[in-house]
């Protein structure tokens, strides 16, 4: 439909929120065309919808523009694009300006949100269209742009919600940083379920070292996916499974998390729940009668062990024993009277000194989350050995692995040069990381015969 005068769009914007109207029978939106009220776009194959909807539970009727499922009877909203301004006056009005953004009117005719100006100040996007896509993604695309108004005869993409999350992650999007365009793809819960506004909790990608995810509440951090080895995240070793198919890219580029789901028939999603801080993944099980729900896969944190450096600085958490927590082989309680009562966020400090030298060595341990590895070096190129004597000739080097351990072979070299945090012990191998001690503790390690850091380590007593 043709956009309005100015000075009819509040009276037909009105008429259009309190009527009921049938959705507009397309998946996109162009310059002459606007949604409002009711009025939704779907996608081409009937998997997704685009409209205003009020959270259930509201009590102030403020409205948000929102995608949602199309194909189930339950209303999941997936992607919100003014959750920190809501209509505050309906009725909402959805229209592609001559610039090709996307804007959100109030029933003042007063922009309440826009997408980014991809044109540029000024400029004039010519054959903008706005579409929805089975994959959840609102993509606006312009045919050409010119600071003058000619077109260039290029179609490109202009703006996409996947760039933007919300609280969810749908298969395909990314989770990361892009450096090129400096967009930041977080997800953050909701502030309640009946207000999609900001809430308290954001799970993101922190740069630096090797590529790792952390949930945080506010500023503090609460969780983390442990660092990317090229194979897995080393602190959720069972994630992967048949239908669930997830890989982390990092290149000078963009570093991201992003996943698929085998079956592309299955609806998936992996929000962030505001309630219990927790990351989840949910799939849809459908049922007789058109019916089904929400059916749970796994979720983060899963237990005290996930906890964010539960043990402190050369601590490891095992939820196989009790208690929880205990010291790396060469190490012992800092606060033994903490330690006593079951409290281990002081962490460990050496029994022997380094002698930063021909007097140190390694101890493996295999079992473990590789250590918060943000403000570690990793070093390309390098071979395992050189990487042993880097990190011997540097007195601050405090462990050393592979940086990438794919297909089983070990490629380039992370270095930890401050204190190893945010360990846990697994059942399973997950990679060998070689620790700094005194060679005299070494010794001692290998005469007693300890294997693992499991088998007599310090512990709570």
């Amino acid at each position: 439909m043709r956009a309005p005068p100015p000075s009819l769009l509040p009276l037909l914007l009105a008429t259009a929120f309190l009527s009921p109207s049938p959705s507009i029978a397309t998946d996109k939106l162009d310059q002459t065309a606007s949604i409002a009220g009711n009025q939704t776009l779907e996608s081409a194959g009937g998997v997704f919808r685009l409209g205003f909807f009020v959270p259930p539970g509201s009590s102030d009727g403020r409205a948000y523009l929102g995608i949602w499922y199309a194909s189930i009877p339950e209303k999941t909203v997936v992607w919100v694009a003014n959750r920190r301004n809501p209509v505050v006056r309906p009725p909402g009005v959805l229209t592609l300006s001559s610039d090709g953004r996307l804007v959100i009117l109030d029933g003042r005719n007063a922009t309440v949100w826009s997408s980014d100006n991809a044109a540029g100040s000024g400029g004039v996007a010519t054959r903008a269209t706005a579409q929805l896509l089975d994959n959840g993604d609102l993509v606006v695309s312009h045919g050409g742009e010119s600071q003058s108004g000619s077109t260039t005869g290029r179609t490109s993409v202009a703006w996409e919600s996947f760039d933007y999350p919300t609280d969810t992650l749908l298969p395909g999007m990314k989770l990361g940083v892009d450096g090129r365009s400096g967009i930041s793809r977080n997800i953050t819960s909701w502030r309640s379920a009946a207000d999609p506004s900001p809430g308290a909790y954001t799970f993101k990608l922190v740069s630096g070292g090797l590529p790792e995810f952390f949930l945080f509440r506010g500023l503090s951090k609460t969780y983390a996916s442990g660092p990317w080895n090229g194979a897995e995240l080393t602190g959720v070793p069972n994630l992967k499974s048949r239908d669930f198919i997830f890989t982390v890219l990092s290149n000078p580029d963009e570093t991201y998390y992003t996943y698929y789901v085998s079956d592309p028939s299955v609806l998936s999603r992996f929000v962030l729940n505001g309630t219990t801080g927790q990351v989840q993944r949910f799939s849809w099980h459908r049922g007789g009668g058109g019916g089904g729900g929400w059916s749970g896969f796994w979720h983060f944190p899963l237990d005290p062990c996930d906890s964010y450096a539960r043990c402190g600085a050369f601590g490891y958490c095992d939820v196989g024993q009790s208690p929880l927590c205990s010291c790396l082989p060469g190490f012992r309680p800092r606060s033994p009277q903490r330690w006593s009562l079951g409290d281990g966020s002081g962490g460990c400090v050496r029994t022997t000194n380094l002698s930063c030298g021909a007097g140190d060595g390694f101890w493996t341990v295999s079992r473990m989350k590789l250590p918060e590895a943000t403000s570690a070096t990793v070093h390309a190129g390098v071979t395992m050995d050189q990487c042993r004597k880097m990190c011997l000739g540097n007195c601050s080097c405090r462990a050393y692995a592979a940086a990438d351990v794919s297909g089983g072979i070990n490629r380039g070299c992370v270095i930890w040069a401050v204190d190893l945090i945010d360990m846990r012990q697994y059942p399973e191998v997950v990679q060998d990381v070689y620790i700094r001690l005194a060679q005299s503790e070494v010794d001692a390690l290998t005469a007693a015969g300890r294997r693992r850091p499991a088998v007599g380590t310090t512990s709570f007593h």
